[in-house]
């Protein structure tokens, strides 16, 4: 019997929700996640609330413990440090597409994202930045027109932005936003090996970064471009 269209929307709904409250913060790692308290905010039944849960436990953005509930599952940094080559590529390869596809309107909502992050690193709002960092990358991935990269770099984007939401407040916040002008401008240019080149440096640099912060001998090394 096929599921209600009704109830599938509403899952759909409450898993994207649920994934942009772990990439923005504020779910964080181990924090749980209730059923009954969803539902009641959503004003539908535990049932779709429930299935969203059981998606979210399959891409392994969640975890499930017979009496404890769903937590948001904790991300090692192994796991993290393997995510970050492979999310590289995929950004590489977004940018390379998204370069000969580039119009004004596109180009002007990345401006707009540049100068959210610029605006959010003098509030010192890491989560603020983070939200339009996120959607910097996602308007870029949108635009290369490829449904499977668009939706294995979500995936990605969830896991990294995990870890990285809980030690990002220690980051330069005005260098993260400067770090994007790089790529904005290869696209402005339309060239797509050099967007591709820059895009690529970019997720490679807050990778090592990533890196070195969680190194306890390079915890306290200077960050280097």
């Amino acid at each position: 019997m096929e599921q209600p269209i009704v109830r599938t929307v509403l899952r759909e709904e409450i898993k994207a929700r649920i994934i942009e409250r772990i990439v923005d913060g504020t779910y964080g790692p181990g924090d749980r996640i209730v059923e009954s308290q969803l539902a009641k905010e959503f004003g539908t039944s535990q049932a779709p609330v429930r299935e969203a849960l059981r998606d979210l436990e399959g891409q392994h953005l969640i975890e499930s413990r017979p009496h404890k509930g769903a937590r948001v599952r904790e991300l090692s940094p192994e796991r993290l440090f393997q995510v970050y080559p492979v999310r590289a590529a995929l950004e590489e390869l977004a940018a390379q597409e998204a370069a000969s596809r580039m119009t004004d309107d596109v180009l002007d909502a990345l401006a707009v994202e540049v100068e959210a992050m610029r605006e959010a690193a003098s509030d010192n709002d890491p989560r603020a930045q983070m939200v339009h960092d996120t959607r910097f990358h996602e308007i870029i991935v949108e635009t290369a027109g490829n449904e499977v990269l668009l939706d294995t770099w979500r995936a990605l984007r969830v896991e990294t932005g995990t870890l990285v939401s809980v030690i990002r407040s220690e980051w330069d916040l005005h260098m993260v936003c400067e770090m994007h002008r790089p790529v904005l401008q290869a696209l402005r240019l339309q060239d797509p090996a050099l967007a591709g080149s820059e895009a690529r440096a970019h997720i490679e640099f807050f990778g090592n970064l990533v890196r070195r912060h969680s190194d306890p001998v390079g915890a306290n090394a200077p960050a280097r471009p």
